[in-house]
Parts: structure tokens; sequence; C-alpha cells
């Protein structure tokens, strides 16, 4: 069987010449193999240095179809993607007549218009996949006339969470990000994690306001100085324009941070692997972050907030810490809570958290992508 994914994942050259795309959604199509015979992937291609979270297909039976890049918050990016809908549906249309199914990722820039002409053009069998929060009350226009539509059509729509009066044709996937053997270490790691002596605490994601960054800087600034003698290190991951304002902050926080800009998949793991906290208090469209399962699965105990469906696998005390409300005085207090757990505690945590992340497993996505995707079109 032939699939078409319709996406806007960055894609780049090295200066080999390999091509390569945003690392989470490459390694997720190399596993999508298991499930197809070839993969058609249209999605944008940029003419800029690649960035280290970058990967490369492992396999000639994924073909990269090229868009032109565009999206972006100007008027300008808004009129560029309106003036290239007719080649971005002609390229769509082109390579859909190769295929026996297509899956469309969004929320997009694009998706403003390749919706209603997959719905309403198009006959081959698909489904679509909303990455954004399903539930959000008022999202920016385009993401908002994107979940409208896909509420109205017919295909099946796989989103993040569980949600009250949720269309039966909606169904709840959770985004794949772990291995079989990823997993393995992770189980023996975390029996290994305790929270005694100085704690390393990490975040991973862009550099932003929305994200947390600012917040989890102003929360860890604010403590006192014996509560930040039992910080290690805070390590950011990422990049972002406010990298600068961001790394202004800490220069008088008194604690050690660490700005690694963008880093591997291997690089990243690496960090989970020796930090006992995660921090996400992000006011972010989120669905749920694919690096919440992963911190989880080597040990790391997760303070988040509790939006969109973060709250339905972070249970306050039970698999993290689950703030009702991202600030920084929220996040300064669950971080001196975490000087009163204790050993058993926090092993009962990390237990609780590996059923949550069994489900993030790429196993169990493509088990579910055979069972309830393929078998329904």
């Amino acid at each position: 069987m032939k699939l078409a994914i319709i996406s806007h994942t960055e894609h780049y050259r090295t200066p080999e010449g390999k091509l390569v795309g945003w690392g989470p959604t490459v390694t997720e199509l190399n596993h999508l193999l298991d499930a197809f015979d070839t993969i058609y992937h249209i999605a944008m291609f940029h003419d800029t240095e690649a960035p280290a979270s970058a990967l490369p297909y492992l396999s000639d039976r994924i073909v990269f179809i090229s868009l032109p890049a565009l999206g972006g918050s100007t008027l300008g990016a808004k009129l560029q993607l309106l003036w290239k809908a007719p080649n971005v549906l002609q390229i769509i249309n082109a390579t859909l007549k190769k295929v026996d199914c297509f899956q469309f990722r969004g929320p997009t820039g694009i998706g403003v218009y390749v919706i209603p002409f997959l719905t309403l053009c198009v006959k081959t069998p698909g489904w679509f996949k909303y990455a954004g929060n399903w539930n959000q009350e008022n999202p920016p226009l385009g993401y908002g006339l994107q979940r409208w539509m896909l509420k109205k059509q017919s295909r099946k729509v796989t989103i993040n969470g569980a949600w009250e009066s949720q269309p039966k044709h909606c169904l709840t996937f959770e985004n794949p990000c772990l291995t079989e053997d990823e997993l393995i270490e992770g189980r023996l790691l975390a029996k290994q994690k305790t929270l005694k002596g100085a704690l390393t605490f990490c975040f991973v994601g862009r550099l932003e306001k929305p994200k947390g960054v600012e917040r989890i800087i102003h929360a860890i600034t604010g403590l006192s100085v014996e509560e930040k003698s039992l910080i290690k290190v805070v390590h950011l991951v990422g990049d972002g324009p406010e990298l600068p304002y961001f790394k202004s902050l800490t220069e008088e926080s008194g604690v050690h941070f660490i700005f690694h800009g963008g880093l591997s998949r291997a690089q990243v793991f690496n960090i989970y692997k020796e930090s006992q906290v995660f921090l996400m208090p992000t006011t972010a469209s989120e669905g749920f972050p694919k690096v919440i399962a992963e911190s989880m699965n080597f040990g790391c105990l997760p303070i988040v907030s509790s939006i969109s469906s973060i709250g339905q696998y972070i249970k306050d005390m039970e698999t993290g810490m689950c703030l009702d409300e991202a600030t920084s005085e929220n996040l300064r207090l669950a971080i001196r809570n975490l000087w009163g757990i204790d050993y058993n505690q926090y092993q009962t945590i990390l237990d609780n958290q590996r059923p949550v992340v069994e489900k993030f497993s790429f196993n169990n996505y493509i088990h579910r992508i055979k069972t309830e995707i393929i078998n329904s079109l």
C-alpha cells in the first residue's frame, strides 16, 4: 500500500547534499514503513542550514516531494501562502494519483485550502491528523477554521486527548516517540533515580515565552539561596529569537543555566537521562508535547501546565505535577514541594508513569494505524 503524507515539515540539505527533515516527523515516517510499502512525503523545503535535530530518512521507500517554504505571521507571508495555493494543490493532486491513501497533518497555513480540496475534490481514501489543541477555546483564526472543517467532514481525524462531545470520526491518538529499546532502557534507568542531593532540571522545546521559558527562569530565580543550592543545573534545549533575552535573565539568577540550542535526538535523550525533573509550564497551543513522554520514559518527574490534553496524562502527584495555572509563582511552589517527596513516593510516581509512556511507543502507534485507520479506509 502506498501512502501520501501532506505536511509543513521542514526539510533541508546538509553541506554534503543529504536530505534531512525535522527529526520527530522523520522518525515517525521511518517507522510507518512497517505499515506501508511506499510513502510519498509532500512537505516544505527550506534553503537554509539544517538544525542539529534534523534527521535523514532510513529508506528509499520514502520519497520526498518538495513544496515551497510557506507560512508566517506577516501580511506578506500570508499573501504568499495564498498566491502559491494553485502550485501547492497541483503538486498534491499529482502525487495523490500515485497512492492508495493519504494523511494530511495540521494545523498548518496551507490547511485552510488543502483541507477543503481533499474533502470536496479528492476521492482517494485518507485521514487527517490534528496535532494542535483540539479543545482550545479561542484558537488562532486559521487553526479554528481547520478544526471546524475537520469536524464537518467524514474522514477519520486523529487528535490529542479525549473530549466531551467528541465527534465519532475523531479518534484519540497518541503521537509516537519511543522505540522498544528506549522503553526498556527507560524502565531500568527510572529504578535508579532519586530526588536526593542537588537536582538536575531540563526543558526541551522552542525557546519562547508561551512555552514557559521565562516562567521557568523567574520561578527559579525567586528561590531562596538555600533552595538554589539544591539545584545542580538547569538545561534549556532549543532555539528561538528570544534566546538573548532569556540568557540575560539568567545572569543574576544564582543558578547554573545551560542553553544548548538545538540538539540531536540522542543528545536530548542523554539530558533526560541525567535529569530528575522536566519543566514545561506552557500556555502555547499544544496538543500533547512528545517531549513530556520522552522525559518521563527516562525517569523525569514532569512539572507541567494542564493546558489541552496534558492534564489527561499528567495527574498531580500521581504521574507528575500539574499546574492549574501556569505562573512563575505556581511553578516555584511546585519546585519547593519536590524536596518533600521521599524515595518511595517518587518511585510510585515513576511506576504510575509507565502505562502512560507505553502509549507513546512506535509499536503501539503502528498497531493502531493498521487496525483503526487502514482497516477502515
